[in-house]
């Protein structure tokens, strides 16, 4: 039987485990582009609990899932009991004598530690106001695809130091490489929030051009998160000059590759012909949470099956 392990923020797993995850998530895509079912999860079942909205976390879950020949039961907080004030570590307890594996997109990372605390499953982070493990385990398998080993690269993110950013921080300790973060003064990086353990591999610009200067990948997120929204009008004001944009891109290396994590706002963190331009992933990127997530789901609940 595979050692209980939980997914909750970046750095829970080794240099190691992503080395073997993203060959994994590279193996899986390949038979699932060749239309070769691959059901190493059957008759398994993965709860989904939404507290914040969610487009891609719960397609990507939900569709992989039944791709890897399980079942995936949606729950939102605001139908279940969770929702009426019952202790998060009860109904821990309950869902996970129910299933086999719980993913939880939620506001408070303090929420999920609570529910893995109580859980029998592996319990995975799909998004809290601290930290967004998947998106970046997509983000970097991706750019494992277009241009190899991110160990040593730049990754320059653009805009507010959110749950983006501090993911990113934390992969870049945990792989080995460096990231370029400027934000409006005011909006910069807690590394105590971020979950560091120092800062030898980032670097913060006051100026985002010059965090941009020569970087292999350039990344960034709306201005305001969801549960933000009243600060909205004000950051509007605030992050005016942190829109990335076609001079931004020039100073990367030549072939720097754009990412955003969506939902997009044209004209506002990004420009049309950024986010639309031959640089930019950010479709690839969205596809690959499918993909990537399908291989953590197959380490967290069967360890390492092969080495493909």
């Amino acid at each position: 039987m595979t050692a209980l392990r939980h997914y909750l923020q970046f750095k829970d797993f080794s240099r190691e485990d992503y080395e073997y995850v993203f060959r994994r998530a590279k193996w899986i895509k390949d038979k699932f582009k060749r239309y070769e079912p691959y059901h190493p999860l059957f008759d398994r079942t993965l709860v989904m609990i939404f507290e914040k909205a969610s487009t891609r976390t719960r397609l990507s879950f939900e569709a992989g899932m039944q791709q890897l020949g399980g079942s995936a039961i949606y729950l939102n907080t605001r139908d279940s009991q969770l929702g009426r004030g019952e202790p998060v570590e009860d109904a821990a307890q309950v869902i996970s004598r129910m299933s086999d594996l719980v993913m939880i997109r939620t506001f408070e990372q303090e929420m999920v530690e609570r529910f893995a605390a109580n859980s029998r499953v592996p319990i995975i982070n799909g998004l809290t106001n601290e930290y967004h493990p998947c998106q970046i385990l997509a983000d970097i398998y991706t750019f494992i695809e277009h241009r190899g080993s991110i160990q040593g690269r730049t990754v320059a993110w653009v805009g507010d130091s959110n749950n983006m950013c501090n993911t990113w921080l934390q992969a870049a300790e945990v792989l080995d490489f460096n990231v370029h973060v400027s934000t409006p003064p005011g909006y910069e990086v807690e590394p105590e929030r971020a979950g560091l353990y120092g800062t030898d591999h980032f670097e913060e610009f006051a100026d985002p051009m010059e965090a941009c200067k020569g970087a292999d990948l350039v990344t960034t997120d709306v201005w305001t998160s969801m549960g933000f929204e009243a600060e909205n009008e004000e950051r509007m004001k605030d992050f005016a000059d942190w829109c990335v944009d076609a001079e931004m891109m020039a100073v990367a290396a030549p072939d720097a590759l754009f990412m955003h994590c969506l939902p997009a706002h044209r004209g506002e963190e990004v420009t049309t012909d950024v986010i639309d331009g031959p640089q930019s992933v950010v479709w690839d990127e969205a596809e690959n949470r499918l993909h990537a997530q399908k291989a953590l789901m197959e380490f967290l609940m069967l360890g390492r099956v092969g080495d493909q």
